[in-house]
């Protein structure tokens, strides 16, 4: 009977941290993720001070958030400055589905990012393409976080 009371036990020990672990926020040190698109700062590097080089994705998806559109707007007023510069936005997708669907999927993308830019009045002739699917992840880890960090494009200068 006191066995069988342990086990009971034991099981509701580990019901508990599951049901626990499951009410995470996303947030972990200094990282957060809005639902499944990355949100933090810790890789994201910077076109000039203030301007941020990348925008992140939700899964499967080419739609630009909110956030991604704050970061093309500073960057399109950037462009407007330095009317010198141009661009290419490259496309990522993470590590899951096959390298053609990944490809595709950067390439829009990208493609989602550039109209933005020109939208608020950068010429495309400025603003060159590139996919590369999966093939340079920001994060090489096969997790969740890894994965909305690797959902991106990512506007390069390229003169």
């Amino acid at each position: 009977m006191k066995f069988i009371k342990e086990i009971k036990n034991t099981i509701l020990i580990i019901f508990v941290t599951l049901a626990l672990s499951a009410c995470s926020t996303g947030k972990k040190s200094g990282v957060a993720i809005d639902g499944d698109v990355y949100t933090g700062k810790d890789t994201v590097e910077y076109l000039a001070k203030g301007v941020p080089d990348r925008i992140f994705f939700a899964t499967n998806k080419s739609g630009l958030t909110t956030a991604a559109r704050a970061t093309l707007r500073k960057q399109s007023t950037y462009l407007r400055k330095n009317k010198d510069l141009n661009v290419t936005i490259e496309g990522h997708a993470d590590e899951r589905g096959t390298r053609e669907y990944n490809l595709a999927l950067g390439e829009r993308r990208a493609n989602a990012a550039k109209d933005y830019l020109m939208t608020y009045g950068i010429s495309g002739k400025r603003i060159s393409v590139i996919s590369y699917g999966k093939e340079r992840p920001a994060n090489t880890a096969s997790t969740p976080l890894a994965w909305s960090q690797n959902r991106r494009s990512v506007t390069v200068k390229v003169n």
